[in-house]
């Protein structure tokens, strides 16, 4: 199944460990969601159990049509491996060390995973005082990056499509993610294109990528300031020897995270691994860049870079409260009937109190308003 290059490079990057995550990567892959603390504290999943590394994770027993559940729609809650959580937990250790007005980027963030996962942990520590900045520099990734922030609703997050090159060399946040492209080894176990697509030449190749892309945003980081790397690949080359690389060529000092139970410490970071932990893999290091930290804001990062956010407009709207069958149809765009008590004019659909989109009642019939290019396509 896997090219020999591909097993003897992960025996080289984590050792013993190599025969337990191949062993691993031929089994069904885990399903875990995290909860929006905004929206939802209790997981609607039964039987479902905590991810023991996220305050808002959970595994469930088996995978539901998540397509069916309008609580998904409403961005109630985010379908997340539980092995990229470590990332978010990382983010929440560092994020003691900095005060209200906190400015944070991420750099790569599409689909919008850790985007949502830090906001939900940034809202929690300082209310709204925070500005988080979700960038995607591929224009075909980034429609899903910004539909996934609109469903989360934190009007304190915004989305660009940029290069990393393009935001300047004013030193405007205090704490960057770069979970940056990798050879997605991490991925083997739930998309077979991921295997066919690794040469022996991609992490290698990956390993330059990310030194280009860090060396374009080093300048934007405030001294002081802390850099969280990700990836969700096993290799030494993208994981340990870029820290290093990181620590050594732009300079920063490693911050020492002590115990990441359940991650393996590898070097300089901590390795999530296959057959270790019940995710599909991800590698997490934080470090602080030299230089004596300020904590001031010298821009708005939103007006500066012409951000994105989203738009609450559908909340000040009468609310109209329908059932699942009725919101299914709603969501899959169908003409709705609803009771003639209903208000007339604009009205936001919701489920189970949550919002899911506008619509106009005409009395009727009422006009569904839900974005064609969100609409649940497969049969209800």
């Amino acid at each position: 199944m896997f090219r020999p290059e591909f097993i003897s490079l992960l025996q080289e990057s984590v050792g013993e460990h190599a025969p337990v995550v191949l062993k691993a990567l031929e089994t069904e892959p885990s399903v875990s969601i995290r909860l929006n603390p905004s929206k939802l504290r209790e997981c609607p999943f039964p039987e479902a159990e905590p991810v023991p590394w996220s305050p808002y994770g959970y595994f469930l027993k088996n995978r539901p049509s998540f397509t069916l559940d309008p609580l998904f729609h409403a961005g109630c809650f985010y379908v997340q491996e539980s092995s990229a959580m470590m990332v978010g937990h990382v983010f929440r250790k560092v994020l003691d060390g900095f005060v209200p007005g906190v400015q944070v980027l991420d750099l790569c963030a599409a689909p919008g995973g850790k985007t949502t996962d830090l906001a939900s942990s940034l809202r929690e520590k300082v209310g709204n005082r925070f500005t988080l900045l979700a960038n995607e520099v591929m224009r075909a990734r980034y429609p899903v990056l910004r539909d996934n922030v609109r469903l989360w609703a934190d009007d304190r997050v915004g989305t660009v499509s940029r290069d990393p090159s393009a935001f300047g060399t004013a030193p405007l946040f205090d704490i960057v993610l770069a979970d940056v492209p990798c050879s997605g080894e991490g991925m083997f176990r739930k998309d077979p294109e991921a295997v066919k697509d690794w040469t022996p030449e991609l992490p290698a190749f990956c390993a330059a990528r990310s030194r280009r892309i860090l060396s374009d945003i080093w300048p934007t980081l405030k001294d002081g300031g802390v850099l969280i790397y990700s990836t969700c690949t096993f290799n030494h080359l993208e994981n340990e020897d870029t820290v290093a690389w990181i620590a050594s060529g732009l300079g920063a000092s490693v911050i020492d995270l002590k115990d990441l139970a359940p991650a393996l410490r590898l070097g300089s970071g901590y390795a999530m691994l296959p057959g270790l932990v019940p995710g599909e893999g991800q590698y997490v290091a934080a470090l602080r860049k030299h230089g004596d930290y300020i904590p001031t804001r010298m821009a708005d990062p939103f007006m500066l870079f012409r951000a994105e956010r989203p738009a609450a407009a559908a909340d000040i709207f009468p609310m109209v409260e329908v059932d699942r069958e009725t919101a299914l149809h709603y969501l899959h765009g169908d003409v709705l009937r609803l009771p003639e008590s209903a208000p007339l004019g604009m009205i936001t659909i919701t489920y189970k109190g949550q919002a899911l989109g506008p619509a106009k009642n005409i009395g009727t019939r009422c006009n569904n308003l839900y974005p064609k290019a969100n609409r649940i396509r497969m049969n209800i």
